[in-house]
C-alpha cells in the first residue's frame, strides 16, 4: 500500500463497504412469500381499490408513457456514470459519450416499454426528440458540476441499484419489504452513508411536493431498512432527493436550478410516521400467514387519482371515476 492506493493504484476499499458488496440480501421467495413496496405502499394509500386491482386482484395494467421512460434511460446513464467516476477516475467517466450512451439506452427502454405496452406506441417520434434533448442538456450540466455534487475525495460508491429485503414486522415475516437504493455513498472520515434518490420531473419540486410526507417516506424508509439489512447505526445514514428538472426557465430574475438537492427529515418523529403508514397497509392487505385479505377495498375517487387512472375506463371493475369530483 502506497498513500492508502494498492498495487494496482487504486484506492483501498473499507471493509463495510466491501461487505455490503459481498453479502446482498435472500431474494423474495415468491412461491411463500409475497413483496411490497414503496410503490404499492404509494398507491395504497393514494387509491386502496387500485392497489387491490393491480396487486391482489390480477388486474394489473401496464402503464407506460415516456416520462418514466425517459426516467428509466437517465437512471441508468447517471449510474454508469457515476460507477466509472467512483471505481475508476473522473477522467475515465468524462471521457464517456453520455450523448451516445443515453440515445441508445432511451431507443433500449423504449423498445422495452413498447413490448410492455402490448406493442402500440405511447410516444411520437417529434416527442422522443425533445425527451432526448432534454436528456442531453441534463448531462452536459452534470458532467460539468459532476465535483460539485459527486465529491470524490474519501468518498465510494457503495453501488448503484443496491437491493433492500426485510421482513418489517416479526409477526409476518412472510410479507418482504423489497427495495433498489439509486445510489450509495460511503464517507470514510465520518463513517455515513447517504443514500440518493434520483428524480426525474418536468419542471421540479415546488414548496408543496417537498411538503408531501407521502414523498418523503420512500427515502425515510429505505433507509430505516438499510439500516436493518445491514446492521449499520441509522443515525450514520443521511437521505437525499437528487430532483433533476427536464425544463428549466432561464428568464426572469430568479433563474432556475438544473438540479434541486433535497434532504428530508428523518428523525424519530418522521421515522415513526414512515413506519406507522407501513404497519397500516399491512394490517390492511395481510393476513398473519402473508396471505392477502379477502377485503373490499374502496375507491378513493378524486380529479387527480381518477384522471391519471388506467381503470377509468373499465366500469366493470370500478365505477368510481367521476364521483365527488
Amino acid at each position: 500500500m502506497i498513500n492508502g492506493k494498492n498495487s494496482l493504484g487504486k484506492k483501498k476499499v473499507p471493509i463495510i463497504v466491501r461487505e455490503i458488496r459481498n453479502n446482498p440480501p435472500l431474494p423474495v421467495n415468491f412461491a411463500v412469500e409475497k413483496n411490497i413496496s414503496y410503490s404499492q405502499l404509494s398507491m395504497f394509500t393514494q387509491c386502496p381499490k387500485k392497489w387491490s386491482l393491480q396487486y391482489r386482484d390480477g388486474h394489473k395494467i401496464s402503464e407506460q408513457s415516456i416520462h418514466m421512460t425517459f426516467g428509466t434511460a437517465l437512471h441508468e446513464v447517471i449510474q454508469h456514470y457515476l460507477d466509472k467516476i467512483y471505481e475508476v477516475s473522473g477522467a475515465a467517466a468524462d471521457r464517456i459519450d453520455l450523448e451516445e450512451l443515453f440515445e441508445d439506452t432511451l431507443r433500449k427502454c423504449y423498445a422495452n416499454d413498447y413490448k410492455k405496452n402490448n406493442n402500440e406506441h405511447f410516444s411520437s417520434p417529434t416527442e422522443l426528440r425533445e425527451f432526448f434533448e432534454d436528456g442531453k442538456e441534463i448531462l452536459r450540466f452534470i458532467k460539468k458540476k459532476r465535483n460539485l455534487y459527486f465529491k470524490k475525495k474519501g468518498t465510494y460508491l457503495v453501488g448503484c441499484e443496491v437491493p433492500i429485503v426485510v421482513a418489517p414486522s416479526l409477526r409476518l415475516n412472510r410479507v418482504k419489504y423489497m427495495g433498489y437504493l439509486d445510489v450509495v455513498l460511503y464517507h470514510e472520515a465520518t463513517n455515513t452513508f447517504k443514500i440518493i434518490d434520483i428524480k426525474t420531473s418536468t419542471k421540479g419540486w415546488n414548496k408543496w411536493a417537498k411538503k408531501d410526507e407521502s414523498k418523503q417516506f420512500q427515502l425515510i424508509l429505505y433507509k430505516y431498512f438499510f439500516s436493518k439489512q445491514y446492521n449499520i447505526p441509522i443515525e450514520n445514514i443521511d437521505i437525499e432527493f437528487f430532483i433533476v428538472r427536464r425544463k428549466i426557465y432561464v428568464d426572469g430574475d430568479y433563474p432556475q436550478k438544473r438540479v434541486q438537492q433535497f434532504y428530508p427529515a428523518s428523525g424519530k418523529v418522521k421515522l415513526n410516521k414512515a413506519k406507522n403508514n407501513l404497519n397500516e397497509f399491512i394490517s390492511k392487505a395481510f393476513n398473519l400467514d402473508g396471505s392477502y385479505k379477502d377485503t373490499i377495498f374502496r375507491a378513493n375517487p378524486s380529479k387527480w387519482n381518477c384522471t391519471f387512472c388506467p381503470y377509468k375506463e373499465n366500469t366493470e371493475l370500478c365505477n368510481a371515476v367521476g364521483k365527488n369530483l
